[in-house]
């Protein structure tokens, strides 16, 4: 569940505040006009910051990490998009891409847009579903300013971000394949090592509370598969065993096979 009396919307740019007033109404969080350093900031422990760069998530107090912005033109993502492995990548065979060419492919639980992108990238279209607004806000923002990128802008024109969640989506509508992340708990193991990028999901968001029910409403609007990403051992959604399985380094996939990609036409 999101925490609201711990993040707030903030600009340290006079001629941002404007908008940044109506960022925060339209997510219903306070607005603070920074005059100070992020560091010195103590009533929240995180900040929605609008700045010329775009917006990006910010941990307030001594010694935090850089603001984090939705990035897909450079850094680790844009790595991955030209050195990634292609569909030779196991997200890649997780929604069939082995089999099949230009899958349209409904995520769920979009996030950053990490794995969306990656899919995007090899030729599906990607329709993103996020239900926090924060993160939500943070995506739209990191795609508007990927569109205005010469080697991305085609990619993330594929990545429309809907408007609703799940729950939302007209039932007649379908997807080829749907792919779920849901949030599930990090272990002290894991959070040592954990990303700094994904350290505000888990202290804002938690855990995603109604993840079992996603399966169902997931089965709902796929055409030909369901694919789960998982971590190793986390248990299956609503203790639902998959068709099959792909094991990762870190986590896997679980796969709901509905229908043969094999009779999808081409």
């Amino acid at each position: 569940m999101l925490l609201l009396n711990s993040i707030a919307v903030a600009t340290a740019d006079r001629f941002l505040e404007s908008e940044s007033r109506l960022l925060a109404q339209s997510l219903n969080l306070a607005f603070i006009s920074l005059r100070e350093p992020i560091k010195f900031v103590s009533q929240y422990d995180y900040l929605l910051l609008k700045t010329p760069d775009g917006v990006a998530i910010a941990k307030t107090g001594k010694g935090a990490p850089k603001p984090v912005y939705v990035d897909f033109t450079s850094g680790t993502v844009d790595h991955r998009r030209r050195f990634g492995g292609g569909k030779g990548q196991d997200i890649a065979k997780a929604v069939g891409l082995n089999k099949r060419s230009n899958l349209s492919v409904l995520d769920a639980t979009a996030g950053l847009g990490r794995d969306a992108f990656v899919l995007a990238c090899l030729g599906c279209s990607v329709s993103l579903c996020e239900r926090v607004g924060f993160v939500r806000a943070m995506l739209q923002d990191g795609l508007y300013r990927a569109s205005f990128h010469h080697e991305v802008a085609e990619i993330v024109a594929k990545m429309p971000l809907l408007d609703t969640d799940i729950t939302g989506i007209d039932p007649s509508v379908t997807f080829d394949v749907v792919y779920l992340d849901p949030m599930y708990p990090h272990t002290d193991k894991s959070s040592a090592a954990a990303k700094k990028e994904m350290a505000f999901f888990r202290d804002l968001v938690g855990k995603d509370l109604d993840a079992d029910d996603l399966l169902h409403q997931a089965m709902q609007l796929a055409e030909y598969r369901v694919v789960v990403k998982r971590p190793k051992g986390a248990p299956f959604l609503n203790d639902s065993e998959p068709t099959y399985q792909l094991e990762g380094k870190s986590g896997r996939f679980d796969i709901y096979v509905l229908k043969s990609l094999d009779s999808l036409s081409a």
